[in-house]
């Protein structure tokens, strides 16, 4: 164990916001901490790495154990390039490298005699350089930055030039290679990109040290953590597995503390209705037993009822109208600014009901895009045309379609005059607003509650067509879960654009990954995506380690193979999988189509034109879908062959 938290609690004035948190780390533990906005998540780090006192309870520490912490926003003014803060990570290893150098020059002027004392200083160098891994110092140096996301072009930046998300990843590039034992981290994956989130992931599943981080990011917590500490109601609950499990084991304790709770009330009131029933014989022997039951009853220990805090969005997208089957249509979409190409004809369609992400790395073009299509934002060439009855919904990830000045009130009912007071109070209550809240001014909100407005401001559009541009930005997990559940049971479609990896696997149906200027298509969700972008990009051959002996060589080799083996039966097992239910939905739609022929030729249906153009529509429908489907089973197939042929 190298961390103990025991019995932690902190209050602001009379706000309690932790109380008696006890857990531990484990030596290479990866370990989350999971809550709601305001729950004490980064107060519980603070209070760990010694920025805040707690007002009572040990934060315990094994003896020598180093810590590294990430905070969330970062103030750094160094006056130092981006590669002498890292340099300055290992101070010891360029005074050794100068120390080296400086005792090699001398090696070859000293007199004999005095050889062996500096041949002596000199292996003690080395051996200490060796020792800090020197030798593969810069190379790492490299990799971790290009990792998180800076070019070399962009090494020799002053940090105090940086921006504050490009400071973040200064820092945590630096802390990195210090390699602490116990690396704190909060909110790590806030300004990076999915490829350096990517990134980041894999290098902190391989760490050998512990990790301790309060993220949102669920499909990151998922990769890396085997330990789950919720934090909710001032409380904490410990859960082994990574944010999946922790999910679904929450959901289970809540569920049977839900039965234990109902089992009592019912107990209790069966109870209750008994001694009623006694008293009212109003016989002396009814009336002691009834007195007994009064006793016991009095004696139980109650149950509370397992409520979650008043947290919960009710979000639901409700469109006014259905628009054409045809719901965007671009073609040659140009963007650049300046000598920065964003993007070059650009050519996709939407259907209706579909749900497509857009992906692509930071500055690739994803918001501008979505700005043309709101025409917010001029191409420079191409068109888009809009389907018939289309109307759009925005969300906005910077919230400048609200209007600071105006109280979230005044928000709603300048948006929506026909609404009453009371109809304006109940959908802000609905998304968390009450009493005085409603009255704050929007500047005055933070990142979560204007997302929370301007979600309510997209609900009572009564969009088809919703585009969104980060739209889990400062919400935290639970109301992300929310969002995804009004997402998933909204009929019209759905445009957006994320980096929340989990988001997009829960909801999307075709991603469109913005790269090299071009989109890409992909149809399918998020790990669909990772899989089939593995198995397109080019292999990549290891280079050759002289380090590693033949035997050690060999073993590697195998084990390779064997990884590679695995990985082609999972990807098999998944490829037949898609096929299986590409031809499912195909015979289905088949059947279905037969049983709309027979009741087109039905002559009672003849005169019912309401009818006839119904099932025509209908026809039409899975006709499209048959032909999407088709093409799709013949991409399988055509994999299934390629997999099959190595």
């Amino acid at each position: 164990m190298i961390l103990q938290c025991s019995h932690i609690c902190k209050a602001f004035s009379t706000d309690t916001i932790l109380n008696d948190i006890s857990f531990h780390i484990e030596k290479q533990e990866k370990t989350a901490i999971v809550g709601i906005n305001g729950s004490g998540k980064s107060t519980l780090l603070k209070i760990i790495v010694g920025e805040l006192s707690a007002d009572s309870g040990e934060i315990i520490l094994a003896k020598g154990v180093t810590v590294g912490y990430l905070a969330q926003n970062q103030s750094y003014d160094s006056s130092k390039t981006i590669l002498e803060e890292m340099q300055d990570a290992k101070p010891e290893i360029p005074k050794l490298e100068q120390q080296i150098a400086e005792l090699t020059e001398k090696m070859h002027h000293v007199p004999q005699e005095e050889l062996d004392k500096y041949i002596g200083q000199f292996d003690e160098a080395n051996r200490r350089y060796e020792q800090l891994d020197g030798y593969a110092y810069q190379s790492e140096l490299t990799g971790v930055l290009k990792g998180l996301g800076f070019s070399e072009e962009e090494f020799n930046k002053p940090v105090v030039s940086l921006s504050g998300g490009e400071k973040t990843r200064v820092a945590l590039a630096k802390m990195l290679l210090q390699a602490p034992d116990l690396i704190i981290l909060d909110e790590p994956t806030n300004h990076l990109d999915m490829d350096a989130v990517h990134w980041l992931e894999n290098y902190l599943s391989s760490y050998r040290g512990a990790v301790l981080i309060v993220a949102h990011d669920r499909y990151f917590l998922d990769k890396i953590a085997e330990k789950v500490i919720e934090l909710r109601r001032q409380n904490a609950t410990v859960y082994t597995g990574n944010y999946t499990a922790y999910s679904a084991k929450r959901r289970q304790l809540l569920d049977t503390m839900m039965k234990q709770y109902l089992n009592q009330q019912a107990q209790i009131k069966h109870q209750e209705a008994v001694i009623d029933k006694l008293r009212q014989f109003n016989r002396e022997k009814s009336i002691k037993r009834a007195e007994s039951r009064e006793k016991q009853l009095e004696k139980t220990e109650r149950l509370e009822k397992p409520v979650e805090e008043n947290t919960e969005m009710r979000l639901f997208f409700s469109p006014a109208y259905q628009s054409g089957k045809d719901v965007l249509s671009a073609q040659g979409l140009s963007k650049r600014f300046g000598d920065n190409l964003l993007f070059e004809n650009l050519d996709f369609s939407l259907k209706r009901g579909e749900h497509v992400a857009i992906i692509g790395s930071n500055g690739s073009g994803k918001t501008t895009l979505l700005k043309i299509i709101n025409e917010l934002e001029p191409a420079d060439s191409g068109t888009f045309t809009l389907g018939s009855n289309v109307k759009i919904g925005y969300y906005d990830q910077e919230h400048h379609v609200l209007h600071m000045e105006k109280t979230v009130f005044d928000e709603i009912r300048n948006a929506y005059p026909d609404m009453t007071n009371t109809q304006i109070r109940n959908v802000l209550a609905a998304f968390l607003f009450t009493e005085d809240d409603v009255f704050k001014q929007i500047k005055n909100l933070s990142g979560g509650e204007r997302g929370r407005v301007s979600l309510a401001m997209l609900m009572l559009s009564d969009a088809n067509f919703l585009i969104l541009d980060e739209p889990t930005n400062h919400l935290d997990i639970d109301s992300k879960a929310i969002l995804e559940d009004a997402l998933n049971q909204f009929e019209g479609t759905v445009l957006y654009v994320s980096h929340d990896r989990y988001f997009i696997n829960t909801t999307a149906h075709r991603i469109l990954d913005l790269a090299g200027h071009t989109l890409t298509n992909y149809l399918g969700n998020y790990d669909y995506y990772l899989e089939k972008k593995d198995a397109l990009s080019p292999q990549k051959t290891p280079l050759p380690d002289s380090t590693k002996s033949d035997g050690e060589a060999a073993v590697t080799d195998t084990k390779r193979s064997w990884q590679q083996q695995k990985e082609q039966q999972a990807r098999k097992r998944k490829l037949e999988n898609e096929i299986k239910k590409t031809e499912e939905e195909i015979a289905a739609l088949e059947s279905d189509n037969e049983s709309v022929d027979q009741q087109l030729a039905n002559p009672v249906n003849a005169t019912n034109s309401v009818k006839l153009q119904e099932l025509a529509g209908r026809r039409e429908e899975n006709d499209s879908r048959l032909l999407e489907l088709m093409e799709h089973w013949e991409q399988l197939m055509s994999e299934k062959e390629s997999e099959s042929g190595k």
